[in-house]
């Protein structure tokens, strides 16, 4: 259940889909492999043909930008609605939660991911979060023992986009992990160090706008809408 904008794929499925699939995947030991799209990366694909492949290697493509959603309804798609790394990862940690699965963090700045993990067990008590890690490590040996030793089911990996998905390929197959996702400053709301948009802003589909009235400097990342919108129309 996929789309393609531009030569990158980008998944159809609803976040109740998504999280059966995932589950599945654990349960059958499968490895799974969860990337956010948005029209920016679409854009940037166009020139760098290994981000294209990185794209498109991953298992599921989730549409976290609203672009996507738009750009399907121009073509009649079938993607009716966001699926935002963010929520993907709550999403994935109450399922971690009912079924016993367990969860790593990794990334982020030197406590962020302590921060994080105390707020995601206090949101979900029950959840068994084996092991986390700043991305402040530069010993890569390390960082896979220190993870397998952890013994995850799920490893969210905070290292900002595209290096987090370039390190989740390169690594994946070091990792006895089933389902990676990449999650960017993820960590950083969920600590509480960055506020995230309104509920109201959110179900909207105007995230985009809540964060350009709070850093203006984002302006030149959000005219990469309607130039998205316009290539997809054109092609």
């Amino acid at each position: 259940m996929k789309e393609n904008f531009l030569g990158v794929d980008v998944s159809s499925y609803s976040y109740d889909e998504l999280v059966r699939n995932l589950s599945n995947d654990i349960k059958t030991n499968q490895q799974s492999f969860i990337v956010a799209i948005n029209p920016e990366k679409i854009l940037k694909a166009q020139e760098d043909p290994n981000l294209m492949n990185l794209l498109n290697e991953a298992t599921y493509q989730i549409p976290d930008g609203v672009g996507a959603v738009l750009a399907s309804r121009l073509k009649g798609g079938k993607i009716k609605e966001r699926v935002t790394g963010i929520d993907m990862f709550l999403a994935l940690c109450e399922q971690a939660e009912i079924e016993g699965n367990s969860i790593f963090l990794y990334g982020a700045k030197p406590g962020v991911a302590d921060m994080a993990s105390e707020n995601l067990v206090k949101r979900f008590p029950s959840l068994k979060i084996s092991g986390v890690l700043d991305g402040y490590e530069k010993d890569q040996d390390r960082i896979v023992r220190t993870i397998n030793e952890a013994k995850p089911d799920i490893l969210f990996v905070a290292l900002g986009s595209p290096a987090q998905e370039y390190w989740i390929v390169e690594n994946m197959k070091n990792l006895d992990v089933n389902v990676f996702q990449g999650v960017g400053g993820s960590f950083d709301v969920i600590s509480g160090r960055v506020k995230r948009a309104p509920k109201l802003f959110r179900k909207l589909g105007l995230e985009w706008f809540y964060r350009l009235i709070r850093e203006p400097w984002r302006i030149k990342r959000q005219m990469k809408l309607p130039l998205f919108l316009l290539k997809v129309l054109r092609k």
